[in-house]
């Protein structure tokens, strides 16, 4: 007698494409999630220290920009 072989998924996913469309969702919000996070690591990456800058030269009293950059 040869068994017969069931091609039906077992476990969570078998009842219907629901499943297949939440993980979809949910791979996406998770790709979106991932791209935005490296995005606005680069943004506060080279974005800080013109920011500092910017709010220097905001402040009073106002200091040149050689003040700004020198150590002193």
């Amino acid at each position: 007698m040869a068994s017969r072989v069931s091609l039906r998924a077992k476990g969570k996913n078998s009842k219907g494409s629901k499943g297949a469309e939440d993980r979809s969702v949910i791979d996406s919000v998770k790709e979106w999630t991932t791209w935005g996070m490296k995005k606005t690591k680069v943004i506060a990456h080279y974005g800080f220290i013109p920011l500092i800058i910017i709010i220097g030269m905001n402040s009073e009293p106002k200091p040149t920009l050689s003040q700004l950059l020198s150590p002193v």
